[in-house]
């Protein structure tokens, strides 16, 4: 007789009968595309994370873009960013034109090390993008000193939502700040992204470019009621959000609370299980800041044995659907071929020596416990 395996997923996103209801009334009004839901979800989301503006994109990589781009960068800048990212992040620096400069990490954090990326500035630097790592928000303080080289700071929160850094929420601390709403982030939208800050100019022109410069939104010439022309003075982009998308995101804001308190409620009993053990290093929780949980990482330590490879497999056959740590970027053969090799020792021992386990907030306690148990079994086992 088959044993049928439950297989517990990696990630998942949270919805219910508020989206369906949300999106329904969206396809009924006949408006689909940027319109009166895009701007509802921005002033939401605006209040929510603390900042004047939100301008709603078709995802984090081109809120990215955008924020780069109102930074002032362009060919021949240099922005500094971790290597120990998603690609999209020194991606969004190619469309600016300019070059990345890949900073290490530190080893407790996994976000971006402060005083490697000040001895990698120079006269071409013009902004940093430092990244708020599977939740857990960067240092913020100690990279605000480069702004007053007229090094501008845009944090890449595509996992930020809900973190907090010394009290205040990200999002509200520097001008440019830049998340998304990928099926794997806290809250989704499906697809799609969001920049905000505080400089009214700043909004306004982000909205301008992401819908290919135009003059007058769509929107705003409906609600003119009359003949509007709208002009094009420079080039923009098709980085939209369409009110489908915010519609979800409209339902799914106000769950916001609920799913970090679970997200955090797992970490918390992953971390009671997993601290004890020799074998791994728990994720860190810095006095300046509160993780947000987007993953949950393990850091395999010097006293594990078992190559990280053999331990994700086993996880899968169990039916545990885990993560290796974050490819760096440099090592990539798009930018290893561009750039030529890195000296990064942390971020390749990190990525080479992490595991990233199921986190969602509907992870049932019998699962949690699942993982609990297969991870602890595994290392308890002599290679």
């Amino acid at each position: 007789m088959n044993t049928v395996i439950h297989e517990i997923p990696f990630a998942r996103p949270e919805f219910d009968a508020a989206e369906l209801r949300a999106v329904g009334e969206v396809l009924s009004s006949g408006w689909v595309t940027q319109g009166p839901a895009v701007a509802r979800f921005e002033e939401m989301f605006a209040g929510r994370v603390g900042a004047r503006y939100a301008v709603a994109t078709s995802s984090c990589t081109t809120a990215l873009h955008l924020a780069l781009v109102l930074a002032g960068v362009q060919p021949g800048d240099e922005v500094i960013c971790p290597s120990y990212s998603f690609i999209a992040t020194a991606n969004a620096i190619l469309y600016a034109g300019a070059t990345p400069v890949f900073a290490d990490i530190e080893r407790d954090t996994w976000n971006i090390d402060p005083e490697d990326a000040s001895r990698r500035v120079s006269a071409r630097t013009k902004a940093i993008l430092p990244v708020h790592q599977v939740g857990l928000p960067a240092d913020l303080d100690r990279l605000a000193h480069l702004e007053a080289r007229g090094i501008s700071i845009v944090e890449d929160a595509a996992c930020g939502i809900g973190s907090t850094y010394r009290g205040r929420p990200i999002g509200s601390h520097s001008n440019l700040v830049c998340f998304s709403f990928h099926p794997r982030k806290t809250i989704s939208t499906g697809e799609g992204g969001m920049l905000t800050t505080h400089d009214p100019a700043f909004a306004e022109r982000a909205r301008r470019l992401r819908s290919h410069g135009a003059s007058v939104s769509a929107l705003s010439r409906h609600e003119a009621k009359g003949i509007v022309f709208e002009e094009y003075r420079e080039l923009g982009f098709n980085y939209r959000m369409s009110d489908v998308q915010a519609a979800i995101g409209i339902a799914q804001l106000p769950k916001l609370e609920g799913l970090l308190a679970r997200r955090r409620a797992i970490a918390d009993r992953y971390d009671a299980a997993f601290r004890p053990l020799r074998e791994v290093q728990v994720p860190a929780r810095p006095p300046y800041a509160e993780h947000a949980f987007q993953s949950y990482g393990l850091l395999l330590t010097s006293a594990c044995h078992h190559d990280r490879n053999d331990l994700l497999h086993a996880l899968a056959d169990g039916g545990i659907s885990c993560r290796r740590g974050i490819p760096p970027i440099h090592l990539e053969p798009l930018y290893l071929n561009r750039y030529g090799p890195a000296s990064l020792p942390v971020t390749e021992e990190v990525a080479s020596r992490s595991i990233f386990l199921p986190m969602y907030s509907s992870l049932a306690e019998a699962d949690q416990e699942r993982v609990i148990d297969a991870v602890t079994g595994l290392l308890s086992q002599s290679t």
